[in-house]
């Protein structure tokens, strides 16, 4: 059982894994440096138990006790009681959730583990917006692709945002960091899969046209907002794709694009 320990000092050490939230560069740096994410929310709290990620700590408003209180009795780590003011003057920003917990990151896997199982993965190039990174993660869950490989430079999907957005959703698809960009996509050539690049240009076929659905093994790959795909990633592509556009719109936002390219790729799939 956990202990519940209630704290009034906004400067006690053992809250130190919870200062500065809003500071996006400190904790951009940190977070990943000593092994730690933050989770927000009852629901998304629970989802990263359940998907065996250890809990460092856990700090709640007091009316937060008792909905959690399973959770509290379940889990060996400190839980701190706090004020909705000292949590607010520790964090940086409101707790609208009331309920925030540390958890300990679990050491990600290599590209080649993933593709020896997954039949439909997302490749995303320099995709660095928190928002955008856990809408996609929560697409690809909903939509069925079985996992993701971020470039080098892409965004971290356990950054407090991007956790919040996916609503838990980058607890269920197992994904892997490339060491390289274009290089580290040898891999995915290797293990068989048709490499399809997601770009507006009209250079691109329709994704109906294209039918990935029907494709053995399929990756797409996606791009940062605004400009997209790098001239490198789509060399290294096997074919261009596109989502076809009306009412003299050219494109989606990488989210919304992501979804619907998702479900062209992984509907009416044959089954393994």
């Amino acid at each position: 059982m956990a202990q519940l320990i209630t704290i009034e000092d906004p400067d006690d050490p053992r809250l130190r894994d919870y200062t500065d939230l809003t500071d996006v560069e400190l904790r951009r740096r940190r977070e990943p440096a000593e092994g730690l994410f933050i989770a927000e929310g009852e629901k998304v709290i629970r989802r990263a138990g359940d998907a065996g990620y250890e809990m460092r700590s856990m700090l709640l408003s007091e009316r937060w006790i008792e909905a959690m209180r399973d959770v509290i009795d379940d889990m060996p780590a400190p839980v701190y009681a706090v004020s909705p003011d000292l949590a607010e003057r520790v964090t940086g920003y409101h707790v609208h959730r009331g309920a925030l917990a540390s958890m300990r990151r679990k050491p990600l896997p290599a590209a080649a583990e993933l593709l020896r199982t997954a039949r439909r993965v997302v490749v995303m190039e320099a995709v660095n917006d928190h928002t955008n990174i856990g809408a996609i993660f929560r697409s690809a869950a909903a939509l069925g692709m079985d996992a993701v490989l971020l470039s080098p430079d892409c965004a971290d999907p356990l950054y407090r945002r991007s956790v919040k957005v996916s609503m838990g959703a980058v607890f269920s698809v197992p994904y892997a960091r490339l060491e390289t960009w274009p290089k580290g996509l040898d891999p995915v050539h290797e293990a068989g899969f048709s490499l399809l690049a997601l770009t507006p240009d009209d250079r691109a076929r329709t994704l109906d046209e294209v039918a990935p659905h029907r494709m053995d093994r399929v990756a797409l790959m996606l791009g940062a907002e605004g400009g997209g795909l790098s001239a490198r990633a789509l060399a290294a592509a096997d074919e261009w794709v596109r989502i076809p556009m009306s009412h003299g719109v050219d494109s989606l936002n990488v989210g919304a694009a992501a979804a619907v390219a998702f479900y062209a790729v992984a509907a009416g799939r044959p089954e393994a």
